[in-house]
């Protein structure tokens, strides 16, 4: 197959196009710089991919560097100053890979992968169980767990290994 110059030039605009634009991840314009995250107090700016957010009855946004902080404060949201009388309505998560925004209890969670997040291992969010099962296997993860499956205890027993990155 002869190349000529105008085959060239729909290359390298492809590849400009997928190596240039910048990601959008879900909770960027509603993210401040200062916005910490209400479990462990990083900013959660600085982990755009890792975002997660609750929301409760009266509106009030909390943000999170990742979903084991965002699963330490939904098992007990009063050690965290939430009001007892104003329940979670929204737990959101961002898929791993499109980086859209979900419903946390309708994902599918990859744990114990060689895939860290800013605060060490990881609930990794898939919106697929396909696409769950295909990271679990590149990345050595140890199981695939929906949300109904994850409990105070294995939070815990994930934040017993943390290490800042």
């Amino acid at each position: 197959m002869k190349c000529n110059s105008a085959t060239y030039l729909i290359l390298f605009i492809t590849l400009c196009f997928v190596f240039c634009v910048p990601t959008v991840h879900a909770f960027e314009k509603e993210i401040h710089a200062d916005t910490r995250c209400t479990v462990c107090g990083m900013f959660v700016s600085k982990y755009p991919a890792w975002i997660s957010k609750i929301v409760h009855k009266d509106g009030k946004k909390e943000y999170f560097d990742g979903v084991k902080d965002m699963l330490v404060y939904y098992f007990n949201p009063e050690k965290y100053g939430a009001v007892k009388g104003n329940p979670i309505v929204e737990l959101l998560v961002q898929d791993y890979y499109s980086l859209t925004s979900f419903d946390a209890k309708k994902a599918y969670y990859v744990v114990g992968s060689d895939v860290y997040g800013p605060m060490g291992h990881e609930f990794i969010p898939f919106s697929s169980s396909e696409a769950a099962e295909a990271f679990n296997h590149d990345h050595h993860g140890r199981e695939i767990l929906t949300f109904d499956r994850i409990t105070s205890e294995l939070v815990e027993s994930m934040r017993s290994g943390t290490r800042m990155k």
